[in-house]
């Protein structure tokens, strides 16, 4: 287990972001960072981490970035990631995208680069909508979820990006939350031990997009993982390890109801799509057990 001693000091988010307060997706970004080290190359697409990063020639991140169209971040990994294996160099290539840039815009991208078994860590930091252009919904909105394009609440479920991943068959696979630092730095870290296509998916709760109070970013990111609603755990070579904070979920979970009810974006959500969530919640958990036990 990490500890926060062990985690290194070193800062390459800079204290000069545009970031809003409390952003879930800065916090993840940072301990991303700190995983990754020194010989690092970041790959963003459009999404709030471009946007916050500063405007060129300055910049609050200090490693080098490449900045890319929305739907080519995994295709320019791809890239780059051969010229520097061609040259013999280990150079770490990170592709840190929103979940628009993931399960949407890019994602035929995403699913070529794994195909092809590129070299490189793909990140996707999930505030569950299109933040920076105004909080419109994404494929990853969970039902119910009001957006400025789904007022009255979402009506389709989340996509669930981990499984299409896990159909590629990449050497190792991860979810974390922003509000779990130790258990998203050892994934981090542990992901860019493999050689070939791994993938981390984050959970970055967002104050004005789901519309809560800025100090309680952690507080919300560990009510998703005690509820249920975001379950974490890892997938190496194909077996699945359900992570501590996710098996205390499944022996006595939070009420759904203590997650939701700070959110705006839930403000009247009707009993029945609770229920569905919560209907969802005890599949995952059915699911992720048996996978584990293997049967």
């Amino acid at each position: 287990m990490v500890v926060i001693a062990e985690i290194p000091s070193t800062e390459y988010v800079l204290n000069c972001t545009s970031a809003c307060a409390g952003c879930g997706d800065s916090l993840a970004l940072r301990y991303v960072l700190k995983a990754a080290g020194p010989d690092t190359i970041l790959v963003m697409p459009a999404g709030c981490t471009a946007a916050f990063q500063g405007v060129y020639p300055k910049t609050a991140y200090a490693l080098p970035v490449v900045n890319i169209a929305f739907a080519a971040a995994a295709a320019s990994a791809s890239g780059l990631s051969t010229f520097l294996r061609a040259k013999g160099k280990k150079t770490k290539v990170v592709v840190y995208a929103g979940d628009g840039a993931t399960l949407d815009i890019g994602l035929s991208a995403v699913s070529g680069a794994f195909e092809r078994r590129t070299d490189f860590l793909y990140v996707c930091y999930d505030n569950e909508a299109y933040g920076n252009t105004g909080m419109q919904r994404s494929g990853a909105t969970p039902i119910g979820a009001k957006t400025t394009t789904t007022p009255a609440g979402k009506p389709e479920i989340k996509k669930d990006i981990d499984t299409i991943i896990a159909a590629h068959e990449p050497p190792y696979q991860a979810t974390a939350c922003a509000a779990y630092p130790q258990d998203l730095f050892r994934k981090v870290q542990k992901a860019l031990t493999f050689e070939g296509p791994t993938f981390v998916h984050i959970l970055t709760p967002c104050p004005p997009g789901w519309r809560y109070s800025a100090e309680k970013t952690v507080e919300l990111g560990k009510l998703a993982v005690k509820s249920g609603i975001w379950a974490l755990y890892e997938r190496e070579n194909g077996k699945l390890v359900i992570s501590a904070p996710t098996k205390a979920a499944m022996k006595k979970p939070v009420p759904l109801e203590e997650y939701l009810a700070p959110q705006g974006r839930f403000k009247g959500i009707d009993s029945a799509t609770v229920a569905l969530l919560k209907g969802r919640i005890a599949e995952n958990f059915r699911r992720l057990a048996a996978e584990e036990a293997g049967s």
